[in-house]
């Protein structure tokens, strides 16, 4: 198995990092410009593989959509070829067929698309048969499980004939995501209401319009990490906007209270270091992405965390809960539930001289963890994870200063 090894530099002096594009931006972006037959200008797509996955298939059209590991890619594409009525079969990865789809079927299936489960009922792999006529304009779907069933629901609503109305049940997860959604999709001219617990777009086309995708909050993340456990330096973070629409802006927020100070400046943020003052509780509903991240953080700077919202992490690319209580373990740290779906940072008090890190087949796994490196030695099994989101992450850790040594 391939392994990085990566070594710490004293401090952070001022380093440009060029982040990445916004996945979920672009996969959004990408599905409604192929509902209006490709008559945008689209610029800054993501170098992430879920995203090239998604301009592939779009562009190819296989009768077999094979998305890998792209849950996103898995979820929006299964809506795009339902309202436009394609005979496709949706696969991916042993990983991806094991993760849920049952309820964006059934609101499919509601509205009037033809689709049947080829193995397990209500995952992966699956067989559709077009939308050709619609059966009902209002579909129920739970808010807790995963905001990419709304997501895709919302894209593809402007283009049924009698619209769509979608009630959302119970507790509303990633709220900042469908959120996203809805904005990116006023930027191609669609309106819509969003009344308490019911979103409704009527029939309407998409207007082609120039869009350009903002840099990932979610990548950008982990140097704020990196920079809270360093002991001193300055980061510039390229491309980023003060008022994103990306939920994983947060991390400002919380990492105000974990040591790092932000500056937006023209063309992106600055981050240098100031006083922790504590993180005591964080809610993830809105932007679970970010809690691998803060929970590797927290447990280096000796914080006590509570964290809540952390339901989805058991289903996506790995059980993340688990995969964080197995790693942060090796260097006497762990994330511990205190009460149903509640759990607590315990913090690391005896450092080891070095940690290896297993990754899951989870890019998160493998960036979150980075940043122990200012305290340990430490080592990243299969370091190519990252590029699911963010592949040119090893190579911008060395723009930082930071010693990768591969080892196969």
């Amino acid at each position: 198995m391939e392994v990085l090894h990566l070594a710490q530099k004293p401090d952070f002096s001022p380093t440009h990092i060029p982040l990445p594009s916004s996945k979920s931006e672009s996969n959004r972006v990408l599905i409604i410009d192929a509902l209006t037959e490709g008559k945008n200008q689209i610029s800054n797509l993501a170098e992430a593989r879920d995203t090239q996955t998604m301009i592939s298939l779009l562009k190819k059209n296989p009768p077999l959509y094979d998305v890998l590991d792209a849950g996103t890619t898995m979820r929006f594409l299964t809506a795009y070829a339902s309202i436009t009525n394609q005979n496709k079969i949706m696969t991916g990865t042993a990983r991806m067929c094991e993760r849920p789809i049952g309820i964006l079927v059934d609101a499919l299936r509601t509205v009037g698309a033809e689709i049947h489960y080829l193995g397990v009922e209500g995952y992966p792999p699956m067989a559709i048969h077009g939308l050709s006529e619609q059966k009902s304009d209002k579909v129920k779907i739970r808010g807790d499980v995963s905001s990419q069933y709304i997501s895709a629901m919302l894209m593809i609503a402007p283009l049924l004939p009698k619209g769509l109305e979608i009630e959302l049940e119970g507790k509303v997860g990633s709220r900042s995501y469908i959120e996203m959604t809805l904005d990116t999709m006023s930027q191609f001219g669609i309106k819509y209401s969003w009344e308490e617990n019911k979103i409704k777009v009527a029939n309407q086309a998409y207007q082609p319009t120039t869009f350009a995708v903002e840099s990932d909050w979610s990548g950008a993340g982990y140097w704020f990490s990196l920079l809270a456990c360093a002991d001193s330096g300055e980061l510039f973070l390229a491309g980023l906007k003060e008022n994103s629409l990306q939920g994983d802006a947060k991390v400002v927020e919380i990492m105000a209270q974990l040591g790092v100070k932000s500056t937006f400046q023209n063309g992106g943020v600055l981050l240098q270091k100031q006083e922790v003052t504590g993180l005591e509780t964080w809610d993830f509903t809105h932007c679970p992405d970010l809690a691998q991240t803060i929970a590797v953080t927290c447990a280096i700077l000796g914080q006590n965390a509570t964290f809540t919202g952390l339901e989805s992490l058991k289903i996506k690319e790995t059980d993340r809960i688990y995969a964080l209580q197995q790693e942060l373990a090796k260097f006497n740290a762990d994330l511990k539930e205190i009460e149903p779906e509640v759990y607590q940072v315990i913090p690391s008090v005896t450092m080891p001289a070095d940690v290896k890190i297993h990754t899951y087949d989870d890019h998160r796994m493998a960036m979150a963890f980075m940043p122990l490196l200012t305290k340990t030695r430490v080592s990243i099994e299969d370091p190519s994870v990252v590029d699911k989101s963010y592949p040119s992450f090893w190579k911008h850790c060395q723009l930082a200063g930071i010693s990768v040594l591969n080892q196969a």
